[in-house]
């Protein structure tokens, strides 16, 4: 039998007449968003997601993040997750007898709406709009893919919508996956400390972010745009907007393109 999934995140503690143990690793927490995670190296996790604002959430029990080892369902003494490519090829591709399992134990926990998302440089590319979908589902699956992908015919199964970060290889899921649980996890209700960050940042509205400062008002003979100093916030909300326009239109006229035909 694989080992139970460890958890992070704070447990909460009520008055019950059924005792319970404190200890028990893949307790749920009540009311909390979930993250469930599927790789070979759960060790890597929370990583940079028990940090900071994440961290803290994750801390306070807003989110909760379980990892489960895919090594423990192995096959054999060795416990083998991998073999050749059916056709030959190189590399080797993530058994379905593996992954399978491993999903089974991962979604034994899930309930409402709950994607399962596999990282893959052929998947739909991931967005600010999918990071405001996924936030408002009530959790996730997360599969982290390693050597040259996972077997067709799991991702058939499970029905996994298959994600990418961009048009890059890594050599694994796992940063990937972490990348997509911060930009969802931020903006889950209480995690920012003004939830009007989330508003007038890139991509909120379609456009990239205008530019920022801060004090000092000079630095390296380069001043702060003096419109930003006027305190007059029509002026001020009109330059911030121009600018990002002007952005967006010279780094991403993808987006650009997308915003004229939808304003």
């Amino acid at each position: 039998m694989a080992d139970a999934p460890k958890s992070h995140g704070r447990k909460s503690i009520r008055p019950t007449l059924t005792p319970r143990s404190l200890m028990e690793e893949n307790e749920t927490l009540a009311r909390a968003w979930q993250a469930r995670v599927v790789t070979l190296f759960p060790e890597a996790f929370p990583g940079v997601l028990g940090l900071s604002l994440t961290g803290k959430a994750l801390t306070e029990g807003r989110w909760q993040l379980h990892t489960h080892d895919l090594r423990q369902f192995g096959i054999g003494k060795h416990r083998s997750v991998d073999d050749t490519p059916a056709g030959g090829g190189a590399g080797m591709v993530l058994r379905a007898d593996v992954v399978g399992p491993a999903l089974t134990d991962a979604q034994r926990h899930a309930q409402g709406r709950w994607p399962v998302l596999y990282m893959s440089p052929r998947g739909r590319p991931f967005d600010q709009t999918m990071a405001r979908d996924l936030a408002r589902c009530d959790g996730v699956t997360l599969l982290c893919g390693r050597f040259e992908g996972v077997d067709e015919r799991v991702l058939e199964h499970f029905q996994v919508t298959e994600v990418s970060l961009g048009d890059f290889v890594m050599t694994g899921g796992e940063l990937a996956a972490q990348a997509l649980l911060d930009a969802t996890i931020r903006l889950r209700p209480g995690v920012l400390g003004n939830a009007d960050s989330t508003a007038e940042e890139s991509h909120a509205n379609g456009l990239l972010e205008h530019p920022h400062y801060t004090r000092p008002t000079i630095w390296e003979n380069r001043e702060i745009p003096q419109v930003l100093l006027s305190g007059h916030h029509g002026e001020i909300a009109n330059w911030r907007t121009a600018q990002s326009k002007a952005l967006t239109q010279a780094r991403r006229p993808d987006l650009w393109s997308k915003y004229e035909r939808d304003d």
